[in-house]
């Protein structure tokens, strides 16, 4: 039986809460690799794979096939009951993972793996002060959102006590400029750390960033800038915590986005792609941190803790990536969708900064070729635009992140799905110009895609 539209979107609208971001106009019923199919069976292209979480593609026959083995005969246990899958996935990470990272466990989100790294933070040094960027998404749970300075932080309770907000290293829009003008990124950490060190009481824990800025724009730091500001944590005896939700796993041309800067953080949290759809996120640390936590009266049991299924499934993505060379994949890929979108940018005003690396990529969309101000509304116009062709790539649209495309393709896309999705920008922005000049922009719904 064909499903009814309008009565879907009665439904919907009737019963579903809202969560502060629109939810797209479009029925999707099934997906399969880097495709998603609507109610009409239309292909469209999803260069956002999911919630940035479908890195293998979705429904990726191996990662069902271990789905159905583990539904049927091993899916879920106490929290303090162990599993093959689990002591599998930790070995494979203590393997993978740089010296000294070897203790880790598993949760089920992105929000719940970094609430934990802090907590494990604060119990091992003892100290409650967290730093975060000033452009920064780490989640929705209370400790992560209180450092979440991209977005809600307005018209809610009070924050958990300590947070402490550090200059993000947006290159492009910072007022620190050398005298050739270059982004003068060293005296802008000064500034930042003699900012922190001015309000902080006495009791730093740990400054917890995303190697790339996410859902704050794409902002990556210039090579140097984590080594120094690891370097710095070092001095105020700080914990690193890296969140790895949207850079791990092999995106951003690297198994984690944390080695091309060579530093190692002393907790990394990781999630969406290590789920491939899957709910499931880690908590990476040392040894000796995750003793000095457990002895600070570190505490940490929740529902699908250490569960076998989504174990079982880590280590088959963890397996794939390796096996396929999903890495080196993301690379190239990367490399070919940042030649088309300079392409793209040679030949449209429109579009500002390009940024990112690997299959993690930004577009900044401005509204002025003179001013460079960014725009929401002709990035939401585009992103409309390009999913009536068949392609979804969101907007961004945060205080201080307006109208920033994050393309985040599947690690399996191919040579020719990246050319196809190339076009249908093209065409978009070509046609959401034309109309603009003819009088006009349908803007649309701006979505958050976190």
């Amino acid at each position: 039986m064909a499903l009814d539209s309008t009565t879907f979107w009665s439904q919907a609208d009737k019963y579903l809460m809202s969560t502060g971001a629109p939810y797209t106009p479009t029925i999707v019923t099934r997906a399969k690799g880097t495709m998603i199919y609507d109610v009409d069976n239309r292909e469209i292209i999803d260069f956002t794979s999911g919630q940035m979480s479908a890195s293998l593609g979705h429904c990726h026959p191996e990662v069902a096939a271990v789905v159905k083995e583990y539904i049927e005969n091993l899916d879920h246990l106490n929290s303090t009951i162990l599993s093959p899958p689990v002591v599998d996935l930790a070995a494979t990470l203590g393997r993978i993972l740089p010296a000294p990272l070897e203790k880790s466990y598993f949760l089920s989100t992105g929000s719940e793996s970094v609430e934990a790294a802090i907590s494990i933070a604060k119990r091992a040094t003892r100290k409650f002060e967290i730093v975060a960027f000033s452009a920064s998404y780490h989640g929705a749970t209370y400790g992560v959102a209180s450092a979440t300075y991209c977005m809600g932080r307005k018209h809610g309770s009070p924050v958990m006590p300590g947070q402490l907000a550090f200059p993000a290293p947006h290159g492009s829009r910072s007022p620190f400029r050398k005298p050739d003008g270059t982004y003068d990124w060293e005296t802008e950490m000064d500034f930042g750390w003699a900012m922190i060190d001015q309000q902080s009481v006495g009791s730093l824990a740990a400054f917890v960033f995303e190697p790339i800025l996410s859902a704050g724009g794409i902002i990556e730091p210039p090579m140097g800038y984590l080594k120094r500001l690891s370097m710095e944590c070092r001095k105020r005896g700080m914990l690193v915590i890296a969140d790895e939700a949207q850079t791990g796993l092999g995106r951003t041309g690297d198994m984690f986005a944390f080695q091309r800067d060579e530093i190692v953080p002393d907790i990394l949290a990781m999630s969406k792609s290590l789920g491939c759809g899957i709910a499931l996120s880690s908590v990476s640390t040392t040894a000796k941190i995750a003793e000095a936590a457990v002895k600070g009266g570190f505490l940490w049991v929740t529902t699908h803790q250490n569960d076998p299924l989504p174990a079982a499934v880590g280590c088959k993505v963890f397996e794939i990536v390796q096996r396929d060379g999903l890495v080196q994949q993301a690379r190239d890929r990367g490399d070919q969708l940042r030649e088309g979108l300079l392409r793209l940018k040679d030949k449209y005003w429109c579009i500002g900064e390009l940024r990112g690396r690997g299959l993690l990529q930004g577009i900044e969309i401005i509204g002025d070729p003179i001013t460079k101000v960014q725009s929401a509304e002709l990035g939401a116009a585009i992103s409309g635009k390009a999913l009536d062709l068949g392609l979804s790539c969101q907007i961004v649209s945060l205080p201080g992140a307006f109208g920033i495309f994050r393309i985040a393709p599947p690690l399996t896309v191919s040579f020719e799905e990246v050319e196809k999705a190339l076009s249908i920008l093209d065409q978009a922005i070509g046609s959401v110009l034309s109309a603009e000049l003819a009088g006009g922009v349908d803007t649309g719904p701006v979505e958050a895609h976190l």
